[in-house]
C-alpha cells in the first residue's frame, strides 16, 4: 500500500482570513484533504457560508468571527478552538488588504492600517497559536506572501513593504520554532483573477502587463494554490521550513519572454 503523505485526516487547521478569496479556497482544500478546518474572518455571514461548505465534506468546524486587529478577539477564538478540538496542527495566515496610491500621497494612517492587518495581525495569530502548534508534534504555519515579497509593483509600496516583511518574518519564525518542531513556510501567489481585482485586470494596461510578464500567459485559478498548501501542511514537508513556494506561472523566473 502506498502512503499518502499529504493526507490530513485527523489534523486540525485554522485559517485566518479563510472566508473569501484565496483563504476560502484553501480552507475548502484542506478539508477535502481530510482536515477539520476552522476558517475565520470578520463577517459572520461569510464564516457561516464557508463552514457550511466544510461540513458538507464531512469535516468538523467552528463558527466564530475574529478581528485580526484585536488580540483579545484572537485569543478568545483560540480558546474556543482548543475547547472544541483540543489541538491545532496547522495555522494558515491568509488575511490581508491592499490599496493602490502614489507613495507620496500615502498617509501614515493608511500605511499603519495596512501593516496592522498584513503583518502585525500575522504576528498576533502566530503568537496566539504557538503553544498549540508545539503541542501538536507536527505543527505547520503557512503564511500567504506575494510577488511583492520579491519585486516592486507600481504604486503599491505599502502592500509590497508588508509582504516583503511577511517573507522575512516567515524565515525568522522558521529559525526560532524549528527546535520546537514547528515548520514555518510561505506561499507567494502570482496574479489570480478574483471578483475583487477583476476590474483592475480585465482589459487594463496593468492586466496586459501581468499577462505579458507571465510565461504561462494567463492568470492563476485559486484552486491551483491548494497543492502547495497541502504539501506545506502535511508530513511531506517534514524537513521543509523557512521556504517560500511561488505559484506564479513563471512570473518571478521571467526575464525576457520573446
Amino acid at each position: 500500500m502506498i502512503k499518502n503523505f499529504m493526507d490530513l485526516t485527523g489534523r486540525v487547521a485554522v485559517v485566518i482570513g479563510g472566508t473569501s478569496g484565496i483563504g476560502r479556497t484553501l480552507s475548502v482544500g484542506l478539508a477535502e484533504a481530510g482536515a477539520d478546518v476552522i476558517p475565520t474572518g470578520r463577517r459572520d455571514a461569510m464564516v457561516d457560508e464557508v463552514c457550511t461548505r466544510i461540513e458538507s465534506l464531512g469535516r468538523k468546524t467552528l463558527r466564530k468571527s475574529v478581528d485580526i486587529l484585536n488580540r483579545p478577539s484572537i485569543d478568545t477564538f483560540r480558546d474556543e478552538v482548543l475547547a472544541k478540538f483540543g489541538r491545532v496542527d496547522i495555522l494558515l495566515n491568509a488575511a490581508g488588504k491592499t490599496f493602490r496610491k502614489p507613495t507620496k500621497d500615502v498617509t501614515e494612517a493608511e500605511w499603519d492600517d495596512l501593516m496592522n492587518t498584513n503583518l502585525t495581525g500575522m504576528l498576533r495569530s502566530c503568537q496566539a497559536f504557538h503553544d498549540a502548534l508545539v503541542a501538536s508534534g507536527h505543527g505547520r504555519v503557512i503564511n500567504i506572501a506575494s510577488l511583492s515579497s520579491f519585486v516592486a509593483l507600481y504604486e503599491v509600496a505599502a502592500y509590497a513593504a508588508s509582504k516583503a516583511a511577511v517573507l522575512s518574518f516567515t524565515k525568522s519564525l522558521a529559525v526560532e520554532w524549528a527546535r520546537e518542531g514547528v515548520n514555518v513556510n510561505a506561499i507567494a501567489p502570482g496574479v489570480f483573477r478574483t471578483d475583487l481585482n477583476a476590474k483592475l485586470l480585465d482589459g487594463t494596461e496593468r492586466g496586459k502587463e501581468f499577462l505579458w510578464r507571465t510565461p504561462m500567459k494567463r492568470f492563476g485559478q485559486t484552486s491551483e494554490l491548494i497543492g502547495a498548501a497541502l504539501l506545506l501542511a502535511s508530513d511531506a514537508a517534514s524537513f521543509i521550513t523557512g521556504q517560500c513556494i511561488a505559484v506564479d506561472g513563471g512570473f518571478l523566473s521571467s526575464g525576457m519572454n520573446q
